[in-house]
């Protein structure tokens, strides 16, 4: 007798209509990140999930058939981590786009996995209420995948990253089971920390499709700071310096090659003379003192010019000029976009460092990021048609990550570890440390379905 061969596309089809999509031309724009340089696959389908229960359907059903399942939010991440596997399934979650409730007396917001972090923002705002997270990605990314890869964002330094304002996540297990993590309550020790667990580890432990986000209320103001100086280590100095007087919500930083790059796409008239420029904003009660005291800072480390203002429109807009900066550098090449992050004191050394390796391989480096919790974005651009350009630029990507663990760093502060920066993790962890992970990895997901060979 003739057996019946299994087909789990056309399973998945019956199951869940015309959500499954096996059309190769249909599934190109879902087939890798924004990571241009990484591997990615030929998905064996897709599936545009509606509902939780069209993923959890997903799942059991790749679960039965031992099919890898890579789960994509916006696609927006930097790392290679929703890059599609050869033969595997591409779980969408972009149509899980609800927000379920925004509980004004317990400053929550209730949303599936699906909704962008800059709709979510605006409809909390309506309520007099602040959603904090703000990544540079923040119109076009998912709370999903800021979840997934543990986003960052300008404002850090003072109101933390993402797993900071999370209560609760409901997930999917790789066997089709749901899982509910985390408490409405603001104090919680009851068991061990999944929820944490599941924030930050980029879908290799479950697919979250659900989340209870912890919102604030709006500062009452705000004052902004630019300052311009000779090069980015006399910019570090007023770093050090302001944290000793202020607490910033943000303080980002950008050296020359991107000032003005920027410049050149914006035409905002930043000063291209300077060798560095640091956005400086403050919020509060207290903003315009605090203002105040961070350009007082400034000045004694030596910036060249100084500007403030408390017009939100102006200081919007200037926090715009550091918010296109990747977009900028990408209008002179390719780019290979690093995110480092060292001990705030080490900075000077860092970028001394970075100057040094782009020298060293004749490459431009343009350099940016989030100065006040040390998290710097350097990219490199090059031609990437040009094979010995290409090489060079791997070569210094390798030289920078290393410098940034001899200076007791992380090797990435933001993006996550995905598949490029998957080969640096041992070296930074450490052997025993990655086999502990492994096993967490093991307990989620068993058969190892879940975006393998990414993150650890």
């Amino acid at each position: 007798m003739t057996g019946v061969v299994a087909d789990p596309v056309a399973e998945l089809t019956v199951l869940l209509g015309d959500a499954v999509v096996d059309d190769p031309d249909r599934m190109i724009a879902y087939r890798r990140d924004q990571s241009l340089l990484t591997p990615f696959g030929d998905p064996l389908t897709l599936v545009r999930a509606r509902t939780v229960a069209d993923v959890a359907t997903t799942l059991k059903t790749a679960h039965q058939y031992g099919i890898s399942v890579v789960t994509r939010g916006a696609g927006t991440g930097l790392a290679g981590g929703a890059n599609a596997l050869d033969g595997c399934i591409v779980l969408s979650t972009e149509k899980l786009n609800r927000i379920l409730e925004i509980d004004e007396r317990s400053r929550t917001a209730t949303v599936e996995a699906g909704v962008i972090n800059g709709d979510l923002a605006a409809a909390v705002a309506g309520h007099g209420l602040w959603y904090v997270p703000d990544p540079g990605s923040r119109a076009i990314s998912t709370i999903g995948g800021n979840l997934a890869t543990n986003a960052g964002g300008a404002c850090c330094a003072k109101y933390g990253v993402t797993s900071d304002h999370v209560a609760r996540i409901t997930a999917v297990l790789a066997d089709g089971r749901i899982i509910h993590t985390g408490s409405a309550t603001r104090k919680n020790v009851a068991g061990l920390n999944l929820t944490q667990l599941l924030v930050g580890s980029e879908g290799t432990l479950a697919v979250i499709v659900e989340a209870t986000m912890r919102l604030r209320t709006k500062p009452s103001e705000t004052a902004t700071v630019v300052a311009a100086f000779a090069d980015p280590v006399h910019a570090v100095d007023a770093v050090m310096a302001i944290q000793t007087v202020a607490d910033p919500c943000l303080v980002e930083l950008m050296d020359q090659t991107t000032i003005t790059a920027v410049n050149d796409m914006t035409h905002m008239g930043l000063d291209e003379s300077a060798g560095a420029l640091l956005l400086i904003q403050c919020d509060g009660d207290g903003a315009v003192t605090e203002a105040d005291r961070c350009a007082k800072a400034c000045r004694n480390a030596a910036a060249t010019e100084i500007y403030e203002t408390t017009d939100p429109a102006e200081s919007d807009g200037l926090i715009q000029a550091r918010r296109v900066a990747l977009t900028a550098l990408e209008r002179r090449g390719s780019t290979l976009l690093d995110d480092l992050a060292v001990p705030v004191p080490r900075l000077p050394e860092m970028l001394t460092a970075i100057t040094a390796i782009a020298d060293r391989h004749q490459l431009l480096i343009g350099t940016f990021g989030h100065a006040a919790d040390g998290n710097l974005h350097p990219t490199i651009v090059f031609d990437a048609a040009d094979a010995d350009m290409t090489a060079r630029a791997h070569r210094a990507f390798d030289d920078m990550v290393a410098q940034c663990l001899a200076l007791g760093g992380s090797i990435t502060g933001e993006h996550g570890i995905g598949v490029l920066k998957r080969p640096y993790l041992e070296s930074m962890i450490g052997p025993t440390e990655r086999e502990l992970m492994a096993g967490v990895k093991a307990a989620f997901d068993p058969t190892g379905i879940l975006n393998p060979g990414r993150a650890v």
